[in-house]
């Protein structure tokens, strides 16, 4: 393990106060690399993401992806957790804390604000990220783009719904554009990519891809920059409300995890199937769910606050429990 790897925490740290001490300095020129996006997806973090990503595409073997249909128990559990469990619990915490325990702190109005921008959250299971945590915890890479995939098309069919039965709301209007980009941007051009790359390199593989690593770390310590100097400005004025929105937000994602990371044991899965399956509940499709609050209720709502507060929270929580899978990997092998 690189020293990039081995104080990865540390230098996520690191890049958070970067990211909103520089967000404070040079508003302007944050606000002029957010506006670089198309369909609520900013081309930059594209990048940053698609270079993460890229490495572990490489590694992906087409020809053993048809084995994948002898152990499906793998699969099943990703798609139960995040679409059977994940959104329902999301939905019961968010009422909870702010219709129980933050009721004399939070207005009712932006008290249901905040509950739906976490529901958002909730139906919106990650695409692009776990492919990061998959290959931090030495996931099986030809596995974890089985369960995005299939995760990406049910989201197709069942993110509109759940989100308008647990809103409440009958005519959510599904930002089709910002999920079918990211899909493309996310899982399709970086695996033709990796496939065209690993034809080329053909036995070379592997000493490419170790080589790569850096590059992959270096842009989600990038990612972090990124968006917390997006934010600085928010987590400044408003540290109360991203407080209290966090408090549900981390013990959600953790809950997920320990729920999916335990039914996986109960199974006996593979640690190289059981972290990624457990990880992709717990991160979240956040450009989705950005996209949809702010069309929903508003750029300055309660909810688009809630998502954004999602993602600020989920790059620190997720390195904890790659960090608590790593060490956990000897319990299933």
């Amino acid at each position: 393990m690189g020293i990039f790897e081995r104080y990865l925490s540390l230098w996520v740290g690191l890049c958070i106060l970067l990211g909103m001490a520089l967000g404070n300095l040079f508003p302007a020129a944050f606000a002029l690399i957010a506006s670089l996006e198309y369909a609520h997806v900013n081309l930059c973090i594209a990048i940053l993401i698609w270079l993460m990503i890229y490495p572990m595409m490489i590694q992906v073997d087409f020809s053993s992806i048809k084995t994948i249909r002898k152990k499906p128990q793998g699969l099943l559990l990703t798609l139960t957790v995040n679409w059977l469990i994940k959104p329902f619990t999301m939905a019961a915490l968010g009422w909870l804390f702010f219709r129980i325990i933050f009721a004399d702190l939070v207005e009712p109005e932006t008290a249901t604000e905040y509950i739906a921008g976490m529901i958002l959250l909730g139906v919106a299971p990650c695409t692009a990220m776990v492919f990061v945590w998959s290959q931090l915890t030495k996931g099986d890479p030809n596995y974890t783009l089985v369960q995005v995939s299939v995760n990406d098309i049910i989201m197709i069919f069942a993110f509109a719904p759940i989100a308008a039965l647990l809103l409440g709301i009958s005519n959510i209007t599904v930002p089709w554009e910002t999920l079918l980009l990211s899909v493309a941007l996310y899982v399709v051009l970086p695996l033709i990519a990796g496939f065209f790359t690993r034809k080329y390199l053909r036995g070379h593989v592997k000493g490419v891809v170790d080589r790569l690593k850096p590059l992959s770390i270096i842009g989600l310590l990038a990612t972090v920059v990124l968006l917390f100097g997006f934010q600085a400005e928010t987590i400044i004025n408003k540290p109360q409300s991203i407080l209290l929105i966090a408090i549900p937000l981390i013990i959600q994602s953790y809950g997920i995890f320990f729920i999916a990371y335990y039914m996986a044991k109960r199974l006996k899965l593979a640690h190289a199937i059981a972290a990624p399956a457990a990880l992709i509940g717990t991160s979240n499709f956040f450009e989705l769910a950005v996209a949809v609050a702010i069309s929903l209720f508003g750029l300055h709502s309660g909810a688009a606050l809630a998502t954004v507060v999602g993602v600020l929270v989920e790059v620190p929580v997720m390195l904890s429990l790659v960090k608590f899978a790593n060490h956990t990997r000897d319990s299933f092998e």
